[in-house]
């Protein structure tokens, strides 16, 4: 078995247990926010803004929405107008693509995949809440697995890509054993190192959380 073979299997109850999760978030609320987690739509959008600063709107550009729960992105992007682009959305959940694909069937340019091995690369990549959810399993373990997902994204972007995270700044009586909280020095540094030298950190907007941007 390779290495990168190892590293995959060796996550296979995260998994099991992120593609359980969020099955039964979107049999209980459908295909809404709270459907893939969020508390609000506001919100949703809030993360959305800061994760889609990695490009420019006027160009045209293919990009993976990696765990796109039901395509909120896809819509989002056309509610802003966005029409010359190419979405190819991922996620574990194949409820969640299945709903995904029900709902942006009249849509050409938007395809969804439970099958990782189908994703080729695109210019971006972006990830909202995929690391959020840690349940049971230990902060060591969930850290490994964030790291192994970052280089697995970074692989699949050309021109760069995105994605948010828990702040270890949340007010600590607000903080929940379920949830990964990650230090954003840390991973800011982690990204500046192995991916890329264009790095940004945004921690300046109303939700506890931060977003890192990836640019090549």
């Amino acid at each position: 078995m390779t290495r990168q073979g190892h590293q995959s299997s060796k996550f296979n109850d995260i998994l099991r247990s992120v593609d359980h999760y969020y099955s039964e978030k979107l049999s209980l609320y459908g295909a809404t926010a709270k459907g893939v987690d969020w508390n609000s739509r506001e919100s949703q959008k809030i993360r959305f803004k800061q994760l889609l600063q990695i490009f420019d709107f006027t160009q045209n550009f293919s990009i993976i929405d990696y765990g796109c729960g039901y395509g909120a992105l896809a819509d989002y992007l056309i509610d802003k107008g966005c029409s010359s682009f190419k979405y190819y959305g991922y996620d574990l959940s194949k409820q969640m693509i299945s709903k995904a694909k029900e709902l942006h069937k009249h849509l050409e340019n938007c395809h969804f995949l439970s099958n990782q091995s189908q994703l080729k690369k695109s210019d971006y990549t972006v990830a909202s809440g995929i690391f959020n959810v840690k349940q049971k399993i230990k902060n060591e373990v969930w850290a490994d697995y964030v790291l192994h997902i970052l280089s697995k994204i970074s692989k699949i972007s050309k021109k760069g890509f995105s994605f948010n995270m828990l702040t270890s700044y949340s007010d600590k009586n607000r903080m929940r054993p379920d949830l990964y909280y990650a230090d954003p020095l840390f991973i800011f540094d982690y990204c500046k190192k192995r991916f890329s030298n264009f790095v940004s950190l945004l921690h300046d907007y109303p939700l506890y959380e931060f977003t890192i941007l990836v640019k090549k």
